[in-house]
């Protein structure tokens, strides 16, 4: 038995470790498809320009570009690795051969490496598994847009099965991008030619074909890389006895047969005693017992050997019957520990479907509240309207243009390119100060073209710790005239500011 567990526990591990292998080589040409090569990069740009480029495409996860020590300028490449490869493949459709800082770049795949030489074979399945679904991935969604939002849009181009956003690490927002299944690939088509860079709330979005499919990008657990001791072995040693009982089942049916076969082959045995007898008078001789012995093997040969098993039985019998008694107490044993461990198994799966439900059901009617207290009634009614096509574009673009408050004021033609210098910013955090407690001061010059270094801008931009402040100073530096200039003061999106987005 215990040679058993040893045999079945080998086996066990070798198949879990194949299995491992090949999970983690699929994770890791997933992550290689996550990566593009972008070359022909002019000297000039850095590397907020490239993540600015390629993040309408999806969240960017690094950017790495090679920087020469020597002449302290990048070597003119760098690979920008995204979170999925649906993000790779749109910058690799859309942005090869367009012009950045004056030069034409040049997108492409990245090298497969030589360790891998069957990723290409891998990548190729992954690809036709996605073909099974009518996915399309949808990019550069505005952060005030929900799921409903979404669908609501794309349903003008067939039924759809599912619309699902990333949702971010709080859960209160999402990453900017999401996957959308229709139950038709005509619909799935027309939405990506049709829906692709087109305007929605101040953003163009990116829609393209999806090519990994549902739950691929769920690579293997940390905690899974070893298989546990204690697990493996308990299965092994339950197979083990499952081997066991069933070679004991086996035996005693081929016993059980051989002993039929016996009793049939023993019946006409009951003829010989009469042979002998009649052949022994007719020889007429007195001494009995070594004369049969000797005349009747022309004659009685072949009952003999169909006699012996009637002997044999009890010596062959006797062991195999001891085997199952050993070993009867193993099977019944098991199938408890088996109906015990199976139903252990099924309550906690049924409490943890019942603790998910209680939660998903309690995150449901803490949104449905939180709703019902900061959405006026009118809203309440616009957001339970079922509206498809044109008018969903429509209601979209109303819900982005409501009112959200903001911290931060935006000074424009406050000054001119030539009069930023160290003092600036004091002067202006000391000025603003009078209207409430600022909390950073911010100098952006922003350049209108690539070709004319004169035609800069500066926009300033003024954090206040409430809204309430930062409405005050609007209102009192708005017309005011500073340094020969007019300046125009106005709240700035508190989204764009807090992701340092100043193009606004």
């Amino acid at each position: 038995m215990e040679q058993s567990i040893r045999m079945v526990l080998m086996k066990q591990t070798i198949a879990y470790q194949q299995q491992k292998n090949k999970t983690f080589q699929r994770h890791q040409v997933l992550v290689l498809m996550c990566r593009v090569y972008v070359g022909s990069i002019s000297f000039e740009l850095k590397e907020d320009t490239i993540r600015q480029s390629f993040l309408p495409f999806g969240p960017i996860k690094s950017i790495n570009m090679s920087w020469d020590p020597v002449t302290q300028k990048h070597k003119g490449f760098a690979f920008v690795e995204y979170e999925i490869p649906e993000a790779a493949q749109l910058a690799l459709e859309q942005m090869n051969g367009v012009m950045i800082g004056g030069r034409n770049i040049k997108v492409n795949v990245v090298g497969r490496p030589s360790n891998m030489p069957q990723a290409q074979a891998v990548i190729d399945e992954i690809q036709e598994e996605a073909k099974q679904y009518n996915r399309i991935y949808v990019a550069s969604i505005h952060q005030d847009l929900n799921e409903e939002d979404i669908k609501s849009v794309f349903e003008a181009f067939g039924p759809i099965v599912y619309c699902k956003l990333a949702q971010g690490p709080t859960g209160n927002k999402h990453k900017g991008y999401g996957f959308i299944e229709y139950e038709t690939a005509q619909a799935a088509n027309e939405a990506i030619a049709s829906m692709n860079l087109f305007d929605l709330g101040g953003q163009y979005l990116r829609v393209g074909r999806a090519i990994t499919p549902p739950n691929a990008l769920l690579g293997p657990s940390t905690g899974s890389n070893v298989l546990p001791t204690a697990a493996a072995v308990a299965a092994a040693a339950a197979t083990a006895k499952i081997q066991a009982m069933d070679a004991v089942a086996s035996n005693v049916a081929a016993l059980g047969e051989l002993e039929n076969c016996l009793s049939k082959l023993t019946q006409p045995a009951a003829s010989i005693p009469i042979v002998a007898p009649a052949q022994a008078s007719s020889l007429a001789a007195p001494p009995v017992i070594a004369p049969p012995g000797l005349a009747l093997p022309a004659a009685v040969v072949p009952p003999p050997g169909v006699a012996i098993p009637q002997k044999l039985p009890n010596n062959i019998i006797q062991p195999a019957l001891v085997q199952p008694v050993l070993s009867g107490p193993v099977p019944t044993n098991l199938s408890q520990a088996q109906i015990s461990n199976r139903s252990t198994v099924a309550h906690q799966q049924e409490a943890m479907r019942r603790a998910a439900e209680a939660q998903l059901k309690q995150q449901e009617e803490l949104q449905k509240k939180l709703l019902d207290q900061n959405e006026p009634q009118t809203l309440q009614q616009q957001e339970n309207m079922s509206i498809k096509g044109q008018n969903a574009r429509h209601f979209v673009m109303q819900k982005l243009m409501r009112k959200v408050d903001s911290r931060v004021v935006i000074l424009r033609n406050m000054v001119g390119p030539e009069d930023v210098d160290e003092s600036l910013q004091d002067e202006i955090q000391e000025e603003c100060s009078k209207y409430g407690q600022v909390e950073r001061v911010i100098i952006y010059n922003e350049r209108q073209s690539e070709d004319d270094e004169n035609d800069v801008i500066v926009k300033i931009f003024v954090e206040f710790y409430e809204t309430w402040e930062a409405e005050k100073a609007r209102d009192s530096l708005t017309g005011r005239y500073f340094g020969g200039r007019m300046v125009q003061a106005s709240l700035y999106d508190q989204t764009l500011f807090e992701h340092s987005d100043f193009s606004g």
